[in-house]
């Protein structure tokens, strides 16, 4: 009787050595010493840059008085730095683009408490407190086939 004989091949693909798992971005500054945030709500993003200065905030290249003109709208940019006691700390840039003004107010707010967050980690409690950093999800309903809107009917003729 004859004997057979297993024999194992290991193939290697590539010579390399094994890669280290994906860091997370980086949540310091940038080259330009800020620290950034993104803000979305409905069909807006806010792009926020915040940097330590005197102040200065700056929408789309436009003061908050000129690119909000509710008062609303205003007030909720400005409770995010009331809320931490931030008011004249930051420069903040904001490049904003989509949907109407309560959408870009709602990514804008978002946006500079998540820059904020980056800055100071302790500031996330005081901002999840406040709902700061809370992302808001509704968003529009699509329009179905065969009606009008999303919920809105064709109108029915009995006769």
């Amino acid at each position: 009787m004859a004997k057979t004989e297993e024999t194992t091949v290991k193939i290697t693909l590539g010579t390399s050595a094994p890669k280290p798992a994906a860091q997370p971005a980086s949540k310091g500054p940038d080259k330009g010493g800020c620290y950034c945030g993104t803000g979305r709500r409905k069909t807006s993003v806010a792009r926020v840059r915040i940097k330590p200065g005197e102040g200065k905030m700056l929408i789309n290249k436009r003061k908050l008085e000129e690119y909000f003109r509710g008062d609303q709208d205003r007030s909720a940019v400005l409770a995010v730095l009331a809320a931490t006691k931030t008011e004249k700390s930051f420069d903040i840039l904001v490049n904003v683009r989509g949907g109407g003004t309560t959408g870009q107010t709602g990514a804008t707010v978002l946006g500079i408490a998540r820059a904020l967050k980056n800055y100071d980690p302790g500031l996330a409690q005081t901002l999840r407190d406040g709902g700061y950093l809370t992302r808001d999800p509704r968003m529009v309903e699509r329009k179905k086939p065969g009606q009008s809107g999303a919920r809105k009917r064709y109108q029915f003729s009995k006769r």
